[in-house]
């Protein structure tokens, strides 16, 4: 057992992927603290207490397991839970934050309250849990942070809510990875492919058929998506990151999914526009001379065309 005592905050851990990181985190050995007040996909609560069935699987693995159904979006609620885990255990090794939501509507459709449910329960679910578990793995000089992104943050239609969100949390990872760095706290983010409630309900397998059908994705693309595989795929390289083999990974986001995980590359400036002269200030006309030359190559997404090119 690679975690066996250490001891796990799983944030929105009580369904789908949080559930399957909850008893892979188990079966290492870990004893954990599955945070969860239930609720629908579009974040509507309910009774269903999921966190307590969790822990109970938990349990039968011959670890210790608490649930706990507070609001991960509440910052004081987050550091209740912190500071009761470090009470009761002695010490917080490990956070893992899997809670979210999704509202999907075009930017014209969304309501604000559509916006700021969803960045409440990716982001700052995040921010609130990275602060106070923060605080106590840097005085233990010791602890890792697994966050969930999402191949959204690279670009998505009808979800610039879900996408915004997932984009500042692969900001965050990487600030969390050299703020807390030094004091032996690793943080890295996963974008999962899975089939969840979240992923695969029958508005989203709709969306599939149509997109089939308009010539969107192909028949290999529509059948990948028809038949992805369950959280329990994403559970492993969570525990891997948990582990003391993945010490020196840090700040880094990983495509995970059936068979196959992936590292992103560092951003970096594919090419540059100098000007020496006149203090470094571009005129207009020196724009269009050289902006053609710097957007070589790079394709406007929607409608699909070189940068640049007559409307």
């Amino acid at each position: 057992m690679r975690l066996k005592d250490k001891v796990a905050v799983v944030v929105g851990g009580g369904r789908g992927i949080g559930r399957a990181v909850c008893l892979g985190l188990a079966q290492q050995g870990a004893n954990i603290v599955v945070v969860d007040p239930g609720g629908s996909r579009e974040g509507v609560p309910d009774t269903s207490h999921p966190a307590e069935s969790v822990a109970a699987e938990c349990r039968t693995l011959g670890v210790a397991s608490w649930a706990r159904n507070e609001d991960a979006t509440d910052f004081a609620a987050a550091g209740s839970v912190v500071a009761d885990t470090v009470a009761q255990s002695g010490r917080l090794d490990i956070l893992v934050n899997t809670a979210g939501v999704l509202r999907e509507r075009m930017i014209w459709n969304m309501t604000e309250d559509d916006w700021d449910a969803v960045l409440k329960v990716h982001l700052k679910s995040c921010f609130n849990f990275c602060h106070h578990a923060g605080r106590v793995m840097r005085e233990q000089r010791d602890g890792r942070i697994v966050l969930m992104c999402s191949t959204a943050w690279l670009a998505t239609m009808g979800q610039s809510n879900y996408g915004a969100a997932k984009g500042a949390i692969w900001s965050f990872t990487r600030a969390l990875a050299r703020e807390l760095g030094s004091y032996g706290v690793t943080c890295n983010a996963l974008c999962p492919t899975a089939a969840t409630r979240m992923t695969m309900d029958e508005k989203v397998k709709a969306g599939f058929r149509k997109r089939l059908e308009r010539g969107l994705i192909d028949q290999a693309r529509y059948d990948a998506l028809m038949n992805m595989g369950g959280p329990e795929l994403i559970a492993p390289l969570v525990a891997w990151l948990c582990s003391a083999a993945a010490a020196d990974v840090n700040g880094q986001t990983f495509r995970c999914l059936q068979g196959r995980i992936a590292v992103y590359q560092e951003p970096f400036e594919k090419a540059s526009l100098v000007k020496t002269g006149d203090g470094g200030l571009f005129t207009l006309d020196e724009l269009d001379a050289g902006m053609g030359s710097l957007m070589n190559g790079i394709v406007n997404p929607a409608p699909r065309r070189p940068a640049g090119s007559p409307n």
